[in-house]
């Protein structure tokens, strides 16, 4: 369990971890279970971070939490964002056009504009919050992103033949994983009765849509998803939930 908890650190993060002697297919399939942990360790440290950070201002408040937010991932969500952002602008509705644009690294004027358009959002909710309200919003936050992996994963075809999470994948134990996240999103769901009331209910239904509609655009373009359309929905559905707590505390 603990290979796999570090492997699950070293894949989603930039935080310094032991090296790895030996894994098994075991443990790759078993890091899959670890995703939502590590989202809470994203949050406590940026919940731990923004305490440092001077009330007074706001705005340079909010740029800094983001900015840590980005490079504690070390983008790779955004990375997903960007490459699926060009591929869908420019595959033309062709499949394979679109896995194969997916794996070029070059950035185009979709991803750029992909990128500004969620990160400008997330800076304006963070901006937004009161303090101890954005400290909730962001350990939940990371939470619940990072249960969109396994949730995706689990209920829709991968698109590729092989790809970076294709060992992870095929030796993934689904109840286990499932019964860690589902464990989550009930403490994720106490916490945010604080905020929302019995509007939490309203949150995740239509946090749900978003995701649901990210899956059939995958399922309508390339018959089931990737990495890179996997991290694009993780960096869509933390904007979401940002933007939905907003909404329904006021």
């Amino acid at each position: 369990m603990i290979t796999s908890f570090w492997l699950a650190l070293m894949f989603l993060t930039r935080i310094p971890a032991p090296v790895l002697d030996t894994v098994t297919d075991r443990d790759q399939g078993r890091a899959l279970m670890f995703f939502p942990v590590i989202g809470l360790l994203i949050g406590m440290v940026l919940a731990a971070i923004l305490f440092l950070l001077p009330t007074a201002m706001p705005l340079v408040s909010a740029a800094l939490l983001l900015m840590v937010w980005v490079f504690i991932t070390g983008g790779l969500h955004i990375d997903g964002l960007a490459d699926a952002a060009d591929a869908w602008l420019g595959g033309l509705g062709d499949k394979e056009r679109t896995l194969e644009i997916m794996k070029d690294p070059r950035a185009g004027s979709a991803a750029i504009m992909a990128v500004v358009c969620v990160l400008l959002v997330k800076f304006a909710a963070l901006a937004t919050f009161d303090r101890l309200d954005c400290v909730l919003a962001v350990i939940v936050t990371p939470i619940i992103g990072r249960c969109v992996p396994a949730l995706l994963f689990f209920s829709t075809p991968y698109a590729r033949d092989f790809g970076l999470a294709s060992p992870m994948l095929h030796n993934a134990e689904p109840r286990l994983c499932l019964l860690v996240l589902g464990g989550l999103l009930l403490l994720v769901s106490g916490a945010l009765f604080s905020l929302l009331a019995w509007y939490v209910v309203v949150f995740w239904l239509l946090l749900a849509a978003v995701l649901w509609a990210l899956r059939r655009l995958m399922l309508a373009r390339i018959d089931g998803v990737t990495g890179d359309t996997v991290g694009a929905s993780v960096e869509i559905i933390e904007m979401s939930a940002l933007v939905l707590m907003l909404l329904l505390m006021s």
